[in-house]
């Protein structure tokens, strides 16, 4: 039997007709109509009110389709959830399938948006509550199949909700079974979602395409075409919240969300840092860091904790080096002495403290005893796989505040130098520990993808702002800068554990916090360029060179030799760069 597509039930009345009936339903106006689905605004003469009747664009073309359809729908209306709208009554008219919802006091996405499209605080949250209600459907096994504009419903008060779940008739391919299908079909609904919020910040449709369904087609891998945020909004996007967008519709289908949760976590995360919602970063944190720490103790915590127990007339720079071997316990110390200022030294006007002797002398033996029996053994909540993952960043991390003090300017603070190295990556340590599933994706998004064709350069991965934005919400390094500034470091200190921009010239300065800072970001840059592929590496760190030649005072062997881990000679005359510090 052939199979038409339908623009009207074709048991309407003629066109000429003022009233038009689809079984006992009168049909008042059509609302929104795709290649897979429409939805009708009808009249119930039963119960005297307005409801809405979704139904597939095409008959099921058979016996089976249509059980197959039914068995959908009716799974589908078995799940209760407030961003799913409740159905009044599943049903078939001349073979036609249909499922009819009561929208209330609700208008329809479609409706509602205009060429202004919504702000960004207007559009997030109910964005968030749709896709709670796609990823419980998901996880029950059932899936929309045809997300539209006119599926949503956003009522006056209350959450988002989503009518259509499993309305469309899905094709029968036998290629696509059971659990396969399920993730296909999620994976599509979750960039049908990206596609709708593309369509509520930007106030157009994607591609100028109302159909959601044919907008997929033309992305890749079907189609050619992009679909990203335009600059010109009506109500500015915050660029973190445009990485989100972006992402959801990426041209590369590996950097694109694969399940609704996903995007829910970003998306709140974007929402807690945001200043009109209050909490900021440290809201995602803070109960966690109650409970298992801002780090982990490393391995040996034990042994180190019973020998400074021993040193109680040693020097300050050898309890110094121990502590410095221990990368949580440097932190807990820094958080202890800050926060006491805070609550009291800063009134005599001293300023935040960057060095564990200075720290040492302010706490005394007895405040490092106590910081490192606080500590979480390592390695805390994280299982094997995760922990050599931490295990990896602090060592490389240790290697950058290393680098960083050997190629400092003569006459700056090896430690000073060494923890800034450190702090820089606070914000990267914290994620890795915390949420390392986040973490690892960030990994991979800003991995390069080889290329598809032998001779075509690699497609570029994401930058670690971009990757961070997309799947948290917010920068890492803004996590650091919240963490730290709870600790009571002033901005000056925040300014200096900032990383200088890669994409930015490097400039001499009179400021001896600016030339820190400098010292530390080319450290870390050191070890970044190291990571890369063996045969990127020396490429790399002639560009490093070249970067800080002249406001570090430093040649590309000074980089080689730090690189190969061996301390650069300092020109004649001046002071030795390197130390004995070397805390590894």
């Amino acid at each position: 039997m052939a199979v038409t597509p339908l623009s009207a039930p074709d048991s309407v009345s003629p066109r000429q007709q003022a009233v038009r009936f689809f079984g006992r339903f009168q049909l008042l106006n059509l609302l929104g109509k795709s290649q897979r689905s429409m939805v009708w605004r009808v009249d119930d003469p039963r119960v005297g009110q307005e409801l809405l009747l979704a139904m597939p664009r095409m008959r099921p073309p058979d016996a089976a389709a249509a059980d197959r359809w039914r068995l959908a729908v009716r799974r589908a209306t078995r799940l209760d959830h407030p961003s799913l709208a409740p159905v009044v009554e599943v049903g078939e008219h001349d073979r036609w399938p249909f499922v009819v919802y009561d929208p209330g006091r609700s208008s329809l996405f479609s409706e509602k948006i205009d060429a202004k499209g919504m702000s960004a605080q207007e559009a997030v949250p109910w964005i968030i509550e749709l896709l709670q209600g796609l990823a419980f459907a998901h996880e029950a096994g059932a899936a929309h199949h045809d997300l539209q504009p006119y599926m949503v419903l956003l009522p006056e008060h209350g959450p988002a909700r989503l009518i259509g779940l499993g309305v469309a008739v899905e094709p029968n391919d036998p290629a696509l079974q059971g659990l396969l299908a399920q993730r296909q079909a999620a994976e599509r609904d979750v960039l049908s979602a990206g596609i709708l919020m593309h369509h509520a910040l930007a106030g157009t449709p994607a591609l100028d395409q109302h159909d959601v369904a044919m907008v997929i087609e033309r992305l890749p891998p079907q189609g050619r075409e992009l679909v990203r945020l335009p600059w010109s909004t009506a109500h500015p996007v915050p660029e973190a919240l445009r990485a989100i967008i972006n992402r959801a519709t990426d041209r590369q289908e590996r950097h694109r969300y694969r399940n609704a949760r996903t995007v829910i976590r970003a998306l709140e995360g974007w929402l807690q840092s945001d200043g009109e919602h209050g909490g900021g970063p440290l809201a995602m944190l803070l109960d966690r860091m109650r409970v298992v720490g801002l780090l982990p103790a490393m391995p040996g915590a034990a042994q180190r904790a019973a020998r400074i127990a021993t040193m109680e007339r040693e020097h300050n720079d050898a309890l110094a080096e121990v502590v410095l071997r221990d990368m949580a316990l440097s932190f807990e110390l820094m958080r202890m002495v800050n926060s006491a200022q805070v609550r009291g030294a800063m009134a005599s006007g001293n300023g935040p403290i960057l060095t564990i002797r200075r720290t040492i002398d302010m706490l005394g033996l007895e405040g490092v005893r106590r910081a490192a029996q606080s500590l979480r053994p390592w390695p805390g909540p994280l299982d094997e796989s995760q922990a050599a993952g931490l295990d990896h960043l602090m060592h490389r991390v240790r290697l950058a505040g290393q680098v960083a003090q050997w190629l400092r300017p003569a006459g700056y603070d090896a430690e000073v130098v060494y923890l800034l190295a450190m702090l820089q990556n606070l914000g990267r340590l914290v994620v890795r520990y915390h949420f390392p599933d986040e973490a690892n994706q960030i990994d991979r998004l800003m991995k390069p993808a080889p290329p598809k064709e032998p001779g075509e350069p690699e497609e570029p991965g994401m930058t670690e702002e971009a990757a961070s934005f997309a799947v948290l919400g917010l920068d890492v390094a803004t996590i650091g800068s919240a963490i730290a500034r709870h600790w009571g470091l002033d901005d000056s200190v925040l300014h200096m554990m900032t990383r200088a921009p890669v994409t930015t010239a490097v400039h001499a300065s009179d400021a001896d916090g600016e030339m820190l800072r400098l010292s530390a970001s080319c450290g870390n840059e050191v070890i970044d360029a190291l990571a890369r592929p063996p045969q990127q590496q020396a490429s790399a760190l002639q560009r490093v060179a070249q970067r800080y030649a002249r406001v570090l005072g430093i040649s590309l062997r000074d980089v080689q030799m730090a690189a190969q881990g061996q301390p650069p000679e300092p020109p004649s005359g001046q002071d030795a760069r390197a130390t004995n510090f070397t805390p590894l």
